[in-house]
């Protein structure tokens, strides 16, 4: 314990959860706006800026652990409470401040009365100074001045404790504080914040005017579209969550969106999340809300891109010394955002590069922080569903009043597993313990610990892969030990990347040990040793449990997609309740502007060499006999490169353009841009099932002609999928259809999907294999497939 010892406090009262509500009637002024801010998201305002140098983001450490919490509750005296509600109302200028939090304890001993703030943590405890984290005092301080004010005390003590996770060890700091220094406190935050409150204030008012007003921003709602969008109403109305399955051309995104935006015009949100997988598909939620936009509509949207994409550095390296942007970040952010939330709406990366250069700040910092003031966030689906990257400073009650619109949900599966999954390499480990031999000897030593667990899981092991049910609690216990050495020597070095290689082996123990938090019957753990290196893995099978937790507290859910079949698989997939909705909208398009042809050649691996020569042949006569621009799918790079020199060996005057690998942006509108509805002469894209080019872009009219679906998109025969297979089966389901049938097809659906975006849109779809003659793969085939022709 540290600090001074506390005064005799007043006369001991109930404590209070909230103070009077003032009598109605006693004033004849009109009643002030109000403004709702929790004591949480006014500490982060407010002692981001410069005025309280918190360092706010370098607590990355620091987690919110509820066991740790409740292990520090549970040693409380008989008097004392914990998670007590406070609250207090503060008139300034011409709005009124509702504040409000839940403090971690209140202590109620004879000699004081004291705010406990416990704060856990996976640093070391030694490192941990008294006011290290300026952030933790102001937060203490707040609760203090709500209840000092409540009861009418004088004095009131702040204690802030601090939990190792691992240990348990605990640091404690008190200060003693009169009420007019708490008083002080609060009224210089909130003078602050007014600024910024004033500007949100203006804004919701123009947001909610002009949602009342807006129209749907096209003529006339396609068929199907006024079923979907009303649907998602309904689904935001009710709380639930709602499984949408919408051909393309349906107009899935302005559909989900534009009620999601009455909502929140009828006060059911405060907040929408448009997550997706790809840079397309965030493109076209982008457009829509700027049709809105033309329309008349007043609202924030932000977009968040990968700080790799929009860091304005060769390197991305996040320190005050290799980077300007980010020193004294905190000094500049929050004038930045008030310049840029006020003069702009549509907030996308163009518009945040240019206000980060012209305040001199990190573009990937600003666009989170902007995030949290945003009506709407458009985003990757990590940032809500991923335990370690999602935005954890959105508060509970927030989340109540928010809707997360999922677009393209088919991808989520498989996204959601590598997101709950961690792994590791043994020769991460012994390249520290290497370089830091003669650096730092208790990091190679920890370094070390953990390089013999993987020689011991080696030697453990008969077979090549070894696979168990357990978590490898050893590795563990020493991965923790090795993050504790590992992060002192980062925080002596200021937390900078000049380590890269222990930095990044750092972080990936922490996700590891994170991931192993969450371990349960739906996981495997599997090592695969080869002659010098051991993998290790932490398999999430199923994420459906692992979806619904971290989408705990949001008012709704919507899942969309053109290929959401069949419900059943991505319903379990995805974490559906039993009081969840489903709709499936029909083609909004006429069977005539579709010509499908099934072509039952086998693309099995065992015969892709007898059928290359029919196979180039059928795709020559297809540019022959109608010309066009088309769209070649594969399963896989290797088939496609093995098809893509034999045609272009026996038909070297084909104009063609071929998917690579690893593309920049500007390869991929290039790729498209080849797409041109004036080409005069056949014109062949070959690209894979499941890639950049089969799903989220538009080819429209004479851009595209017809698309080749070769082979029924399996996914290829491995370890993890025979793992996924035999789990199911294990739990009574068709193992192989949930490892391979199903995501295969789904991908089919999608690369067909390219074909018709437009009313106005005909075209060819050929479907080359024999197995889509088969019942189990033509019950997959949507409606306006199934009037095929067999050649």
């Amino acid at each position: 314990m540290q600090g001074n010892e506390p005064t005799q406090p007043t006369t001991p009262v109930n404590p209070a959860i909230s103070e009077d509500v003032p009598t109605p009637g006693v004033s004849t002024k009109p009643p002030l706006p109000i403004i709702q801010i929790a004591v949480r998201a006014l500490v982060e305002y407010v002692c981001r800026s410069g005025s309280i140098d918190s360092g706010f983001r370098t607590v990355s450490s620091l987690t919110e652990g509820t066991k740790a919490h409740q292990h520090i509750q549970k040693q409380y005296g008989e008097n004392d409470l914990k998670e007590v509600y406070l609250t207090t109302e503060i008139p300034y200028g011409d709005l009124l401040f509702v504040i409000d939090g839940r403090c971690d304890g209140l202590l109620l001993s004879e000699a004081a009365y004291t705010i406990d703030e416990i704060k856990s943590t996976a640093m070391s405890i030694a490192l941990i100074t008294e006011d290290m984290f300026p952030v933790h005092w102001a937060q203490a301080k707040c609760y203090a001045y709500m209840y000092a004010r409540a009861q009418g005390l004088e004095r009131m003590c702040v204690q802030l404790t601090y939990v190792q996770v691992d240990t348990e060890q605990q640091k404690r700091f008190v200060k003693e504080a009169a009420f007019e220094e708490l008083e002080q406190h609060m009224q210089e935050m909130i003078r602050q914040y007014a600024p910024y409150a004033q500007m949100l204030q203006r804004h919701v008012r123009q947001r909610d005017s002009s949602i009342r007003e807006l129209q749907f921003p096209f003529k006339a709602y396609r068929e199907g579209q006024r079923k979907l969008a009303g649907a998602v109403y309904q689904s935001i109305e009710t709380g639930s969550k709602l499984f949408a399955k919408a051909p393309t051309g349906t107009g899935k995104t302005i559909s989900t969106i534009f009620p999601a935006v009455k909502a929140m015009g009828m006060g059911l949100l405060q907040r929408v999340f448009y997550v997706t997988a790809r840079t397309t598909t965030r493109t076209a939620a982008e457009e829509s809300f700027t049709l809105m936009q033309r329309a008349g509509l007043h609202i924030h949207t932000v977009t968040l891109t990968a700080k790799d994409k929009i860091c304005f550095k060769d390197e991305v390296r996040c320190t005050k010394v290799h980077c300007e942007f980010a020193d004294g970040y905190y000094d500049r952010i929050n004038g930045a955002l008030l310049d840029m939330l006020t003069h702009e709406t549509l907030i996308n990366r163009p518009i945040i590069e240019q206000y980060a250069r012209k305040h001199r700040v990190c573009p990937f910092e600003m666009s989170l922080d902007a995030a949290y003031a945003a009506d709407v966030i458009i985003c990757d689906y990590n940032y809500v569903f991923d335990p370690r990257v999602s935005l954890k400073r959105l508060l509970a009650e927030q989340k109540k009043q928010t809707a997360i619109l999922v677009d393209e949900a088919h991808n989520l599966v498989d996204r959601a597993r590598e997101m709950f999954s961690g792994v590791l390499y043994k020769s991460d480990f012994l390249n520290v313990q290497r370089e830091f031999k003669a650096l730092n000897q208790s990091v190679s030593k920890a370094a070390k610990a953990v390089n013999e667990q993987f020689i011991s899981l080696r030697k453990q092991s008969t077979e090549p892969i070894r696979i168990t049910q357990e978590p490898p609690q050893a590795l563990l216990d020493e991965l923790e030990h090795f993050i504790v050495h590992a992060e002192r020597e980062l925080s002596s070095h200021g937390g900078t990347s000049d380590h890269s290689l222990l930095l990044d082996t750092y972080f990936a123990a922490q996700s590891f040990v994170r991931i192993a938090k969450l371990y349960d019957e739906r996981f495997v753990t599997y090592a695969e040793c080869t002659k010098s290196e051991v993998e290790i893995k932490l398999f999430c099978l199923d994420p459906s449990y692992l979806l619904q937790q971290m989408g705990k507290g949001y008012r709704s859910h919507i899942f969309f997609s053109a290929t959401l079949a069949p419900f059943a698989y991505f319903m379990r997939m995805l974490g559906a309740g039993e009081d969840d909705y489903t709709v499936s909208i029909p083609s909004p398009f006429s069977k005539e502007q579709l010509d499908v042809y099934i072509q039952p050649l086998s693309t099995r691996y065992q015969d892709r060499e007898r059928t290359k020569a029919p196979l180039t042949q059928l795709l020559s006569q297809l540019m022959d006999t109608t010309p066009g621009n088309y769209l070649f799918f594969f399963p896989s790079y290797a088939y496609m490169n093995e098809v893509y020199e034999a045609f272009t060996a026996s038909a070297p005057h084909r104009k063609t353009i071929l998917q690579q690998a690893d593309m920049t942006e500007e390869d991929r509108d290039s790729f498209l841009g080849a797409f041109d509805a004036d080409n005069r002469e056949a014109f062949a894209g070959f690209a894979v099932m499941g890639g950049i080019f089969s799903e989220g872009i538009d080819l429209v009219g004479d851009r595209l002609t017809g698309v080749v679906v070769v082979g029924v998109g399996l996914p290829q025969l491995g370890l993890e999928r025979n793992i996924i297979k035999d789990y199911f089966n294990a739990a009574g389901l068709h193992g192989y259809d949930y490892a391979y049938v199903f995501p295969g097809m789904n991908k089919v659906l999608q690369a067909g999907g390219r074909l018709i975006r437009s009313e106005q849109d005909r075209g060819l779809l050929m479907l080359v294999d024999d197995r889509y003659l088969q019942p189990q793969y033509q019950r997959l085939l949507p409606e306006e497939w199934r009037h095929y022709t067999v050649l």
